[in-house]
């Protein structure tokens, strides 16, 4: 088999295709997708099968153009949308509902465990050697490039118009949750990410463009609905960099320092996420966030 390392991109570029409501299928245009999708895997607001769970689309299904017009389809503009209602199937150990990538480094090799320090998932530098030898990466960085469509307008005042966007996800944890924010009364909408820490877990959160409160003022130079812009995750070390970029410029940067929130263990292990993580619960059932991404891009070291 064989990973992703630092040249391999995952472009998001979809012909527009028309389906019928409530179905998925795979795209009969041979053309589709036109980016290689082998190493992720989605995780839908749906529960068609009826077993209790979430419904979860392989790195293989993925790859070979599936879809559905739900919640993951392409647009008109030649992106990928994804939507996520207030009301849906949820993943183990949330409350909240979501249309999201999940990085899967083994390429559809099941003999590679989802969940578990081994070639599936990544590592940071920081980890012993041992470790990055079994990983199947070694530090990292995603660049993603998107419009937030739509996001929540009712429910509690305190999860209205939230949407996570981006993600480092640890065994139990997040290094970084990658934050979009527009209140109802605003034109733009402000980014922010929060860091969580492990042992004892606590997390703290970090300004990008604008403020994350429930009153804050309209930011100016916040990001409306609709404009594309793009995002870069990057964790090398202990050190953990997000940038926000306009027309390729960077116009936000943050960064934090990973040594004191205990992600060396030798029980970590760490993959991206990308999409959109309703974070609002109290809405009306059909209020939704939605995105579309242009573009996506994860890049590890090779394990050594």
């Amino acid at each position: 088999m064989q990973f992703k390392y630092l040249t391999l991109a995952f472009i998001v570029s979809l012909a527009s295709a028309g389906m019928s409501a409530n179905v998925y299928a795979q795209d009969s245009n041979a053309s589709y997708p036109p980016f290689e999708l082998d190493d992720w895997y989605l995780g839908l607001p749906s529960d068609d099968d009826g077993n209790g769970k979430s419904d979860s689309i392989s790195e293989t299904e993925l790859a070979n153009g599936w879809t559905d017009p739900r919640y993951f389809y392409p647009s008109d503009d030649g992106g990928i949308v994804f939507k996520a209602p207030v009301k849906g199937a949820k993943t183990t150990n949330t409350t909240y509902t979501r249309t999201e990538l999940r990085e899967m480094l083994r390429r559809g090799n099941k003999k590679h465990k989802t969940s578990e320090p081994g070639k599936n998932n990544w590592v940071f530098s920081t980890a012993a050697k041992r470790y990055r030898k079994k990983a199947g990466g070694v530090d990292g960085e995603l660049e993603a490039t998107l419009a937030v469509n739509h996001v929540t307008t009712t429910g509690d005042k305190s999860q209205v118009g939230r949407v996570i966007i981006g993600q480092i996800h640890a065994k139990d944890n997040e290094p970084v949750r990658l934050y979009y924010r527009k209140l109802p009364h605003h034109t733009n909408g402000s980014l922010y990410f929060a860091h969580e820490i492990n042992n004892p877990k606590s997390e703290f959160y970090t300004p990008l463009l604008g403020d994350r409160s429930n009153s804050a003022d309209d930011p100016v130079d916040g990001i409306p609905l609709n404009e594309k812009f793009g995002y870069k995750i990057v964790a090398l070390g202990d050190a953990l960099q997000v940038d926000i970029l306009r027309q390729g410029k960077v116009v936000a940067r943050n960064r934090i320092d990973m040594s004191k929130s205990g992600y060396a263990h030798r029980d970590e292990y760490m993959y991206f996420k990308a999409g959109v993580y309703n974070q609002n619960k109290t809405g009306d059932d059909d209020d939704y966030v939605q995105a579309t991404f242009y573009e996506l891009v994860n890049r590890h070291e090779s394990p050594k």
